[in-house]
């Protein structure tokens, strides 16, 4: 049995209207308006609660560690420690925040904000340095100066120095 088809279905001599591919147009709404598209999104990494993952993590612009990260080289624009989270091994990145804890050698060539929650242990360096009342900085830091390539190591600076900047 053939069933009548309703003008604008395939089939009937009009061709079903393309959908735009992301960021390349305005997507058009239910109601027939159209919208901007959103902003493509940064290539993110979530480990979650009670996750532990192994390895390394290479194309990642920003990672989000909730669980358990064991990385021997890990290169990302931001990295998220929650103060459920671990993350023990190698990483340099942009800029950090550390509510968890961090166990191994991290550089950042930003800032580097360690929460009343947050505990680095290792070695640490940094351009710009932020603890929050309570937060822990154990073992060796250091601050990294305003050129862009560090120059050969400093000796370790005191954690307390003035340019160690609490949070309020």
């Amino acid at each position: 049995m053939n069933m009548p088809q309703k003008p604008g279905q395939p089939g009937m001599g009009v061709p079903p209207r393309p959908m735009p591919m992301a960021g390349t147009g305005p997507l058009i709404t239910p109601g027939g308006g159209a919208r901007p598209a959103p902003a493509p999104e940064r290539r993110s990494m979530v480990v979650g609660k009670g996750i532990s993952l192994q390895g390394t993590v290479t194309d990642a612009e920003r990672l989000v560690v909730e669980g358990t990260v064991e990385s021997q080289m890990m290169h990302a624009a931001e990295l998220m420690i929650s103060h459920s989270g671990v993350f023990k091994g190698e990483v340099e990145v942009d800029d950090a925040e550390v509510a968890g804890i961090f166990d191994g050698t991290l550089t950042v060539r930003g800032n580097l904000i360690i929460r009343a929650t947050g505990k680095v242990m290792g070695n640490a360096r940094c351009r710009r340095l932020q603890v929050e009342e309570g937060g822990q900085v154990s073992g060796r830091m250091e601050m990294l100066g305003d050129a862009a390539p560090a120059p050969a190591p400093r000796p370790a600076m005191p954690v307390g120095s003035s340019d160690v900047e609490p949070l309020e």
